[in-house]
């Protein structure tokens, strides 16, 4: 039986081939078990290439030749390139020191056995030779047997694509297993159709992938249904036409296409992941490739790296390979205990830890601790779906890799957690600021599903429980918002469950539901899709401190609109429901508290009718706020009620006067203005007027002329014997009255007042035949737009027109 085994690729003569050769001669020898030889091969194959790209600047042909027949057995390394006139320099026995180059062929002559140059006509071919062993058994290197699959299930598919992967060519097989036909393929860019991850644990890139000569390795591919086909691909990057040409089968049939990999043997997995630590890749990347390695090495179904967290207490899943089933968050303590410190082999975890075998959907366990200094930093950890699965010899192996990468791993972990953490403060200041000051629970819900999409997960969506216990889908946002109706449909609306419990829809995402918890109230929860199955301590605690962020933000929300919805119904009871309809007059109110949010203050007004005539009333109590409104809601009932009981303007501001120095809070005063409306048969009516300390109402005559009605009298609340009077004058028809607050006429810009040099006669005498309402409007604006800041003071103000038919009241 010939047991040659050859394996070659094919490279660009570019500054990315050395790399990729090493990878191919890793990957390669593995699969033969000659990892033992993998350092020097690599070297020499390093060297070998590198002076290829250097001096013939073509592309490279790399072939591994194993001969198992010979006598000893040998590899042999070729490397090709298309520039023959290039002439090979003898090597130098001993190369000085400080040269950077000349280096190749003196490292052939040291560590091969043999190796030699051979031209042809287009081509030159260098090659190195090594020896195996004594020891080496041919058997052990012969792949395994294919598992027989039914040959009706086999469908070898042929894709071409031109040199930027645009797909060509698309043969009815490709349609039998992929369900695309050729008129919906062609054309789509070949990365769509392949879901990458990567070949072996030196994983390439699906571009630098296309840009091979030669690759052949196991993938996996988009279904027109929307599922994953695993499968096996040959590829083949053609030289004249710069096409790409890929044989497809499934990963059952891949032996039709090429025996597929061995498992890397389990004492060569330390030094895999030695040489990983050595390259300079993200953190999270370097932890997922270690957990590859692991589970490939050791057969499981599964592997994981732990890594402490709650201040090493408890661990947590930083990486995951193979069945990880979603897994993420912190693990209970118990098999993962910060006193274990020794290796684990449990045969059935189930009855161990019935929590723990379903959150691992796993009955065999094996793990080994990260010890540095005697600190315990986390777990390299394997499971299995059966039980008694793995043997002592496997965390024999674990202890040893563990051992290896312990000190790399917490170095890389802190600088990752000192990167990590500027990132999370960064994030979490940006998020502060956006919702900071968002009253709005919708708002609320909105931002946050925005803030982790797209740069923590696929998709989110928010849910909000009330104060009732209510909970209620109220956000959903998708990267791609197209489907974020269908999110939204897929999603429960109102959970039946705890949000804990809910069972989340089946896709291609992982689904993860955080809480939103402050002050021991849930507020609703986070609900995350990421195509990652696992997820990295460092951002889980990220959208842990973001959840709190956001939970705090709503229970300040919730109290905002409790109260809000406190102060309307203050405002109902202090305000009149609805000013009371006057034939023949008409009136306008506005009524602006000061302070952002609130809805009553210290100002009020009044109008309505008594007997024959209407009475208003506007007053004003020093301060604002609640304490103002209290006298508010005193002051405005008691004009009402007095009114109603026939006392005059007099009597009313008589009683009012002593009910607040009854009250006996110090420094609490009022100004009042208050009127009776008696209709006049030939039309307008007789106002009969008072004025305790409150700005004088303006009369606006027919001619354009303001005059100052009723002098102002003492403020009510600071004298017991004062004595108030009232004044008279006739409101004659289209004439108006305009009574104000001092939020209108101390309005303030810097040292100047709104009613400086009257300022505010001036503002009404413009207002000749204009209605009620817009004269409202107009000194409403002029408050507004007199200073760029805020008023600090309430306003209110009320104006009354008398038409020319002015009717009496009926009673």
């Amino acid at each position: 039986m010939d047991t040659t085994r050859v394996s070659s690729t094919a490279f660009d003569g570019t500054p990315h081939a050395p790399a990729h050769a090493r990878r191919f001669v890793r990957q390669v020898l593995g699969e033969w078990r000659l990892s033992h030889l993998a350092e020097d091969a690599v070297l020499l194959t390093s060297e070998l290439v590198t002076n290829a790209v250097v001096h013939a600047g073509t592309g490279i042909e790399l072939t591994c030749r194993l001969d198992a027949d010979a006598d000893p057995a040998k590899l042999e390394i070729e490397v090709d390139d298309h520039h023959p006139a290039r002439t090979i320099l003898a090597a130098e026995p001993a190369p000085e020191s400080t040269r950077t180059s000349g280096r190749g062929l003196a490292l052939a002559g040291m560590l091969a056995d043999a190796w030699g140059v051979t031209y042809t006509r287009t081509a030159k071919r260098v090659w190195v030779r090594m020896e195996l062993a004594d020891g080496y058994d041919a058997q052990e290197a012969a792949p395994a047997p294919p598992s027989p699959a039914p040959v009706e299930t086999l469908h070898v598919g042929v894709i071409v694509a031109d040199r930027d992967g645009l797909v060509q060519s698309w043969n009815p097989e490709a349609e039998q297993l992929l369900g695309w036909r050729a008129d919906q393929a062609i054309g789509r860019p070949l990365e769509k159709l392949v879901a990458w991850q990567g070949h072996g644990p030196y994983t390439l890139s699906l571009a630098d992938t296309l840009n091979l000569g030669r690759w052949r390795g196991e993938a996996r591919m988009r279904h027109r249904d929307g599922g994953l086909v695993p499968v096996y691909v040959s590829h083949l990057r053609t030289r004249g036409q710069r096409c790409l040409i890929w044989m497809v089968v499934g990963r059952d049939h891949g032996y039709v296409l090429t025996p597929p990999p061995a498992p890397p043997l389990r004492r060569e997995a330390g030094r895999r992941i030695l040489d990983l630590l050595d390259q300079d890749m993200p953190f999270a990347e370097l932890l997922d490739t270690i957990a590859q390695i692991v589970q490939m090495s050791s057969g499981g179904d599964a592997a994981y790296v732990l890594l402490s967290a709650d201040g090493g207490n408890r661990f947590g899943v930083a990486a995951g390979a193979g069945a990880t089933a979603g897994l993420v968050g912190v693990l209970a303590p118990g098999v993962f205990g910060a006193e274990r410190r020794t290796p684990t082999l449990i045969e059935d975890l189930l009855a161990v830890d019935v929590e723990l075998a379903q959150r691992l959907r796993a009955r065999s366990l094996a793990c080994a601790p990260l010890l540095v200094n005697g600190e315990l930093g986390g777990y390299l950890v394997v499971t299995a779906a059966q039980p008694d699965r793995f043997d002592g010899e496997l965390t024999v192996s674990l202890q040893h890799i563990a051992g290896q990468v312990a000190v790399p791993v917490q170095r890389e972990r802190l600088a990752e957690q000192d990167r990590a953490h500027r990132g999370r403060l960064s994030f979490l200041a940006e998020a502060g600021e956006l919702l900071a000051g968002v009253h709005d629970e919708e708002l609320i819900a909105a931002l946050t599903a925005q803030l982790v999409v797209p740069k923590v997960a696929t998709w989110a969506a928010v849910y909000l429980t009330d104060l009732a216990g209510m909970t209620r889908l109220a956000h959903v946002w998708h990267s791609e918002e197209r489907h974020n109706s269908d999110l939204r449909k897929s999603l429960p609306a109102i959970p039946r469950t705890a949000l804990d419990e809910v069972t989340w829809p089946v896709g291609p995402e992982t689904v993860l539901s955080f809480p939103l918890l402050t002050q021991g109230r849930s507020y609703g929860a986070l609900v995350i899709g990421r195509a990652e199955p696992t997820l990295p301590l460092e951002v889980a605690d990220l959208l842990a401190d973001l959840c709190r962020l956001v939970a705090l933000n709503l229970h300040t929300a919730m109290l905002y609109a409790r109260q809000a919805t406190t102060s309307r119904v203050l405002q109902r009871s202090l305000l009149p429901m609805r000013v009371a309809p006057m034939p023949g007059l008409e009136s306008a109110v506005v009524y602006e508290p000061a302070g952002e949010g609130t809805d009553v203050g210290g100002d009020f007004y009044d109008l309505f009718t008594v007997a024959d005539h209407w009475c208003f009333a506007l007053g004003d109590v020093c301060g604002c706020g609640p304490e103002a409104a209290a006298v508010t809601g005193l002051a405005r009932h008691a004009v009402r009620l007095l009114a109603k009981e026939h006392y005059t303007v007099a009597d009313i501001f008589d009683r009012l006067n002593h009910a607040l120095l009854e009250e006996g809070e110090e420094g609490r005063f009022l100004s009042l203005l208050c009127g009776e409306l008696t209709p006049l048969p030939q039309g307008g009516a007789l106002c009969t007027i008072a004025s305790a300390g409150h700005p004088p109402p303006l009369l606006l005559r027919t001619d354009g002329r303001v005059e100052a009605m009723a002098a102002p009298q003492l403020l009510l609340g600071i004298e017991a014997g004062a004595r108030f009077y009232v004044e008279t004058f006739e409101l004659a028809p289209e004439e108006l009255l305009l009574c104000v607050t001092d939020g209108v006429t101390e309005r303030r810009d810097g040292d100047r007042l709104l009613d400086d040099g009257d300022g505010l006669a001036a503002l009404l005498s413009g207002c000749t035949g204009l209605s009620a309402h817009a004269v409202a409007e107009r000194v409403r604006n002029a408050v507004e737009t007199f200073a760029e800041q805020p008023s600090q003071d309430d306003v209110a103000l009320l104006v009354i027109k008398a038409s020319a038919a002015l009717r009496p009241i009926r009673t």
